[in-house]
């Protein structure tokens, strides 16, 4: 399963893309015609089908470093771990965000890029973690992040030379218009909408009854009000402690406010992966944990049964 440091990089991605404000569209001059600007749909194509590791060439990023493990292809980022040195890096290629982020910055990219595409850094974390984001004409980001075992700030520098040349590949991948799709199985939880399992009545007490599902623009995580789903692909685990609800094996966890029920499913041909849905219920403050994870335990027996 992804680390905590992944985790809460990634979890900080979908908050900002879920809760920024939403930047106005950019309408074309008269002298730019719309096939040079590239947006993200041209770029990327359907993104709830896109695979992040197309965009990833390995031989461009890793340089002379080993290959830990095989790429992990999840539904909205490309995870690459490999050794360079005496340092273990992290690669995460995605999910794509939108809408302002006071971290962003801009960035003088030194390679090639379409017509339209511009690239940015952010300053979150920006001593011990490097973030570029790839931005299209549209305001849409595809972001890269790269950390490591070593997070002295002096390793910075090769941190960031490793994000730049993932941006490249990202680059040329797209110039090249060689972007791949997954390859899903009939029943994978990549196939299925998540702000349809939280448009149910049986949610309006915990969600809250006014609230409306928001989609994530990568078509794999949903927030509506006090509850968010989330469907990805991670590693297979020895699970800690599980109980059954809504007809799955589960297990439940806390995380500072949140209250989380975790299910997989396996992965045919592919033992050493597995499909996973991440439901989470914030606590109001002050409230008792128990009280939240009750929610949280209430939501999923009427959210799984719903999962192929």
């Amino acid at each position: 399963m992804p680390s905590k440091r992944l985790i809460a990089v990634l979890c900080g991605l979908f908050l900002a893309a879920a809760c920024a404000t939403p930047e106005p569209a950019v309408t074309p001059s008269p002298a730019t015609a719309r096939d040079e600007a590239l947006t993200a749909a041209e770029a990327l194509g359907d993104y709830s089908s896109l695979d992040y590791c197309s965009l990833v060439d390995q031989a461009k990023v890793i340089g002379g470093g080993n290959a830990v493990k095989p790429a992990l292809s999840s539904f909205e980022f490309c995870r690459l771990e490999f050794v360079q040195g005496a340092n273990r890096y992290t690669v995460t290629t995605g999910p794509i965000t939108s809408g302002q982020d006071p971290n962003n910055q801009p960035y003088e990219f030194g390679g090639s890029l379409p017509e339209g595409v511009s690239v940015q850094q952010s300053t979150f974390n920006e001593d011990t973690t490097c973030t570029r984001l790839l931005t299209f004409a549209d305001g849409i980001r595809l972001s890269i992040v790269v950390t490591s075992d070593n997070d002295d700030p002096s390793d910075q520098a090769d941190r960031c030379r490793i994000a730049d040349a993932t941006v490249g590949s990202a680059a040329g991948v797209i110039t090249a218009q060689k972007v791949g799709r997954l390859n899903l199985d009939q029943r994978s939880w990549g196939r299925v909408a998540p702000c349809a399992l939280l448009d149910q009545h049986e949610l309006d007490a915990t969600a809250g009854a006014e609230t409306k599902p928001a989609p994530a623009l990568s078509g794999h995580n949903c927030i509506r009000g006090k509850v968010s789903v989330s469907l990805s692909v991670g590693a297979d685990t020895t699970p800690g402690a599980t109980e059954a609800l809504g007809g799955r094996q589960v297990q439940v966890t806390t995380s500072g406010a949140f209250c989380q029920v975790t299910t997989h499913r396996p992965i045919p041909g592919t033992p050493e992966r597995v499909e996973q849905a991440l439901l989470s219920v914030v606590g109001v403050d002050g409230a008792p944990e128990d009280a939240t994870c009750a929610a949280a335990r209430e939501v999923a027996v009427a959210v799984f049964p719903k999962l192929p």
